[in-house]
């Protein structure tokens, strides 16, 4: 007897990982045009086939996206910060992003207003500024 479940480092092809994750296909294709980290094996015919890691980094991708508000951009920017290498001794130090795990998710019905410290506002003054307005179009 088959078991129905891959091991957790097969391959997944872009039906498998779409239906795990609760995405259509054309949206695992588009995330692949917007984020280069993603880049799964194209076989004959134009396949495609995610390693473990391409699977945990559309998890990933998912989550930040889909519950934690996160924009595409922000996600661009966070995924970009990951995999640059390390600055040279002697540059400034980029501001730290959140971790993933870290971050609240955005209240449904108010956007996320940022994921990034910019215009040198503290993420955690947007944050509360967020709250403060989504608790005041609630009254």
């Amino acid at each position: 007897m088959v078991s129905s479940e891959k091991a957790p480092d097969a391959f997944r092809t872009i039906g498998e990982l779409s239906a795990e994750l609760g995405v259509a296909q054309h949206i695992l294709r588009y995330w692949e045009t917007k984020f280069p980290q993603l880049r799964p094996l194209q076989r004959a015919g134009n396949r495609r086939y995610y390693r473990s890691a391409d699977v945990a980094l559309a998890r990933r991708i998912h989550s930040l996206l889909g519950t934690q508000g996160y924009t595409v951009r922000g996600v661009q920017k966070l995924l970009a910060a990951k995999t640059q290498p390390d600055a040279a001794p002697d540059a400034a130090p980029a501001a730290p992003l959140p971790p993933a795990t870290n971050v609240s998710p955005a209240p449904s019905s108010v956007p996320a207003v940022a994921t990034a410290q910019e215009g040198g506002v503290p993420v955690d003054r947007l944050v509360t500024l967020r709250d403060r307005l989504a608790a005041a179009l609630a009254e």
